[in-house]
């Protein structure tokens, strides 16, 4: 059986069975049951008058194209890039705007995208306006005629706002606008932005693709084949590529996407309900809760709540106090791994927003954010529970 034939099947299957059997999971040369690992900067030309697909691994290698092609089956996509991390990405993406021109973002963006527009991008030109999209008139407000995309989060990090997809990018095809979304929170598990008109979706695939915690990677995949052409310009250009390595880590890392986020899944609704109840918690944000206010627009475009559960506990002294007594989390800047995470934006991943502009995004200094992993919720809930008890 061919490689393009496998690919063709795989197009037609249920999730679980893509993520063993994505096009490339048995080697042809050999029958092996991985994707090799091209441990190599540059390629033979046995004939200098027909260059080889692979020529030098900046513009291509086979164990990232595995991967790029995996990807883009798993968003539905046309094609998939892989990036040395997600910021990496992320940057790509938005050099596909040239200078004197203008992008609408979700406000509580990950502190990266905000200071990569707020302190890289504007000094080349590129305009931003931060609005809260879960209020459309907003959006369609920040409109100028030199407005060229549109750059959503959802769920947002780390306050968990939701956003209309499908209202959203239709307003801009309307407008002529690029729709960029990342999807680190959902991934393609789920949920699949091109399917509600996204032009081009983004991860940071060092969390819930990769999974272990070993991996710094960033993805992106476009719906059609000419976004694709002009993306891939880029990513030669810049030359910020995932190497071979990395590439086969976070294949092996997507194949058990599915069982781990099921898992974790289950225990971070279970977290959420019992914060809410908690005496010491003041806040909760979590799209499964029945009091979260895109709950209704949320499931029409997702098909889960995913692992990430935000809570505020008043101050940033008990916040403080928190990190400091809890004992199976990470305290740490990441999240989505086997190992549950505890964060705190204020100091870790939104520390490029000034204060003001958090506060005023609802990143206070009493927020903490929790990536549930796979352990016991049971050991999770007693641990947590000591630790505010203080």
């Amino acid at each position: 059986m061919t490689e393009d034939n496998r690919k063709g099947k795989a197009s037609d299957r249920r999730f679980a069975t893509k993520l063993l059997h994505f096009g490339a999971e048995i080697d042809e040369t050999t029958g092996a049951s991985s994707v090799p690992i091209f441990q190599a900067s540059t390629f033979h030309h046995h004939d200098i008058f027909s260059p080889p697909e692979y020529d030098y691994s900046r513009s291509g290698n086979p164990t990232r194209q595995a991967l790029e092609n995996y990807i883009a089956l798993l968003e539905g996509g046309s094609r998939g890039f892989a990036f040395a991390s997600g910021m990496a990405a992320i940057s790509t993406a938005f050099l596909l705007l040239s200078a004197g021109e203008h992008v609408i973002v979700t406000e509580d963006v990950y502190g990266g995208t905000y200071r990569l527009l707020t302190s890289i991008l504007d000094r080349l030109g590129i305009e931003s306006t931060f609005v809260d999209m879960t209020n459309f008139e907003a959006v369609k407000a920040a409109l100028k005629p030199n407005t060229k995309a549109v750059f959503m989060e959802t769920p947002s990090n780390p306050t968990l706002k939701i956003t209309n997809i499908a209202e959203t990018t239709s307003w801009a095809k309307d407008h002529g606008l690029l729709t960029m979304l990342d999807n680190t929170f959902m991934t393609p598990y789920h949920q699949r932005p091109i399917e509600h008109g996204v032009d081009i979706v983004l991860h940071s695939a060092t969390k819930f693709l990769s999974g272990h915690s070993d991996v710094l990677a960033g993805l992106a995949v476009t719906a059609d084949e000419s976004l694709g052409k002009r993306l891939k310009q880029l990513q030669n250009g810049l030359g910020s590529v995932l190497s071979a390595q990395e590439s086969w880590l976070l294949m092996r890392g997507m194949k058990t996407l599915q069982a781990r986020m099921e898992h974790s899944e289950r225990s971070a609704r279970r977290l959420a309900e019992w914060l809410s109840n908690h005496e010491d918690v003041t806040n909760v944000f979590y799209p499964g809760l029945d009091g979260h206010s895109g709950r209704t627009i949320h499931e029409k475009q997702s098909l889960g709540y995913g692992a990430v559960v935000s809570f505020d506990v008043g101050s940033g002294e008990r916040a403080k106090s928190l990190l400091s007594k809890v004992r199976l989390p990470l305290v740490a800047v990441s999240l989505g791994a086997v190992e549950s995470i505890l964060s705190y934006p204020a100091m870790m991943s939104h520390a490029a927003m000034p204060k003001e502009v958090r506060h005023a995004r609802g990143i206070t200094d009493g927020l903490v954010r929790y990536s549930v992993g796979l352990e016991d919720i049971e050991d999770l809930l007693e641990d947590l529970d000591q630790a505010l008890r203080g």
